[in-house]
């Protein structure tokens, strides 16, 4: 507001010096003009005494003198002469308060002492009646037998001194209007600068650093103005610096793969990024825990490394997966000020490691059942146990099955060795898509009838023709029809669905039989991975465990993509895509 401004507090601060001058000033003049004209008039009057005075002893006839001071008396002075204290003269004024008896001027001490000591006298008094003050001056005949009194009424030095005070009010006045201009000239001149600065400065606290303020003067105001935009410069580049950094750091989290949270000493989290906020979800929702919410476990790792001030690591398993987590103090100087976690996801390196711990024993494994079966009965027929040529060719037939499996086992093997190195090759063909699958299906119409499963296909598409390496992608959708009437029971239901979408073909094999556990599914495309733990399953449905694994392996050398739905003990469906070129 206005009256808040500089403008207005400078403008203010000149017109009270000016005014608190100038009513000094004025007092002072007014006292000094008084007390002249009061004296001016004391020595006009005793002038005309003296006058009177002269003329009156100068002429032997009284009636010449008299007639003459009478002519040269201003008719607003009165004049009274006493030739002795019962003889007096008074001459005509037009002023009726002025008519004052001569006994007054015997009966006043101060009046009287022109009589009684023979002294001059200059008097201001108050007439008894008219309540007028006058100025009387009295001074005595050479003979000192009478006097004279001249007096006149105080007013017309009144009105002298009134004329002058108006004067001097009106100059007054006008010394103020001409302040107040010039204090507004001034101070506009002064603060035009300063609200350039200050719209700079508020434009600065926005955050527009390119506000440059214009220097007009020379002087401190100018330096001012030559600092400030300094200093708009130099803020310009340390925020635009700081800005590099922060971006810069934002991006290193945002593309690290591991997660990163920062806390402060009131566990507020101060930075986090994409995975590490994916682990607090997950660990959120383990723990019903509110959204925003930090877990009271991590609030009691956090509180353990800043009141140890040391380095802590440990592994925490949230939602089927396991994460390892370092905290490390966070200092400022000396003083610890917060903690920084390093969340890294394990999940897939355990498995790697529970893979490679696992593949000996699931080689061995499925190589030992095949080579005891055919050392058992090979030391059946060398020992003689087979009597009958019929029973030495039903043993001679099991190891002959037997040889065949660990054939396919290990031709297994070397195709998934092959794949995983990248040296898969693929003969691509024109194919008709919708015959190839009626072909592959009609080899499993024997088994839905021996098995009473019904077996359906549903094809659904326009282009009939798909680029393929047919024998590959008949090798994955046997496969996964094969594993569907495997793990079907009777009366149960397998369906081939084929359509399109975009610029892909989807085959989704869909069954209703035993199903996949929730906790088995995410890892059915490893290979030996089998969900039959125990590996108690019926030796006729029995797989080596590197099918669906070499099956996603050709997919995706196909750049198509494979996943698996499945509930357990309701079915399974296993959808894989394919581009048509």
């Amino acid at each position: 507001m206005f009256w808040k401004s500089v403008v207005f507090k400078l403008w203010l601060t000149i017109i009270m010096l000016v005014a608190f001058v100038l009513l000094i000033l004025t007092v002072l003049l007014l006292e000094f003009f008084e007390n002249f004209y009061v004296e001016d008039a004391e020595m006009n009057l005793l002038n005309q005494a003296e006058s009177v005075q002269s003329l009156v002893e100068s002429h032997e006839n009284e009636d010449v003198s008299i007639d003459t001071v009478n002519q040269l008396m201003d008719p607003s002075t009165r004049v009274t002469i006493f030739f002795d204290e019962h003889q007096y003269w008074q001459n005509d004024t037009y002023e009726e308060y002025l008519e004052i008896e001569p006994t007054w001027f015997i009966t006043q001490t101060d009046i009287s002492r022109v009589f009684s000591h023979g002294e001059h006298i200059k008097e201001i008094s108050t007439l008894p009646e008219a309540k007028e003050d006058i100025i009387i001056v009295g001074v005595p005949t050479h003979d000192e037998r009478g006097a004279i009194y001249v007096y006149q009424s105080l007013n017309v030095v009144e009105e002298t001194t009134e004329q002058t005070t108006n004067i001097i009010l009106l100059a007054a006045s006008i010394a103020i209007v001409l302040t107040t201009i010039f204090a507004f000239f001034l101070s506009t001149r002064i603060t035009a600068p300063l609200i350039k600065m200050r719209k700079a400065a508020s434009e600065l606290a926005r955050g527009e650093f390119h506000t440059k303020v214009p220097v007009l003067t020379y002087d401190e105001i100018g330096e001012l103005a030559n600092s400030f935009n300094l200093m708009r410069r130099q803020l310009n580049y340390h925020i635009t610096a700081l800005n590099q950094e922060k971006s810069q750091l934002s991006s290193i989290l945002k593309s690290m793969a591991d997660g990163v949270i920062t806390v402060n000493r009131k566990l507020d989290v101060l930075i986090i990024n994409p995975p590490a906020e994916q682990f607090l979800e997950q660990l959120v929702y383990e723990n019903s825990l509110q959204k925003d919410e930090l877990p009271y476990e991590l609030k009691g790792y956090f509180t353990q490394v800043l009141a140890n001030e040391e380095e802590h690591s440990t592994e925490i398993v949230v939602q089927g997966r396991s994460y390892v987590l370092v905290m490390t103090p966070l200092y400022d100087d000396s003083v610890v000020v917060g903690v920084v976690a390093i969340i890294r996801d394990m999940t897939d390196e355990r498995q790697l490691d529970k893979l490679r711990k696992d593949f000996l024993a699931n080689v061995s494994h499925e190589l030992r059942t095949p080579i005891s079966m055919m050392q058992g009965y090979s030391e059946a027929i060398v020992d003689d146990v087979a009597e009958t040529k019929e029973e030495k060719q039903e043993l001679a037939q099991i190891i002959y099955d037997e040889s065949l499996r660990m054939g396919r086992l290990v031709n297994e093997l070397l195709d998934l060795a092959r794949m995983e190195a990248g040296h898969i090759q693929l003969n691509i063909e024109e194919v008709n898509f919708q015959h190839f699958i009626e072909r592959v299906a009609r080899k499993f119409i024997n088994v839905s009838t021996e098995q009473n499963i019904e077996f359906d296909t549903h094809i659904s598409i326009k282009d009939q023709f798909v680029n393929i390496d047919p024998d590959r992608i008949e090798q994955v959708l046997t496969n996964l029809i094969d594993n569907a009437f495997r793990h079907t029971d009777v009366g149960g239901l397998v369906k081939v669905n084929v359509t399109e979408q975009n610029d892909s073909v989807v085959v989704e094999v869909q069954d209703n039989g035993s199903g996949i556990s929730e906790e088995d599914l995410p890892f059915v495309f490893e290979r030996f991975y089998k969900s039959d733990k125990a590996r108690t399953r019926n030796q006729s449905k029995k797989g080596t465990g590197l099918g669906l694994s070499i099956a996603k392996h050709i997919v995706e050398a196909h750049n198509g993509n494979i996943y698996a739905k499945s509930k357990y003990n309701e079915g399974t469906s296993f959808t894989f895509t394919l581009p048509k070129s």
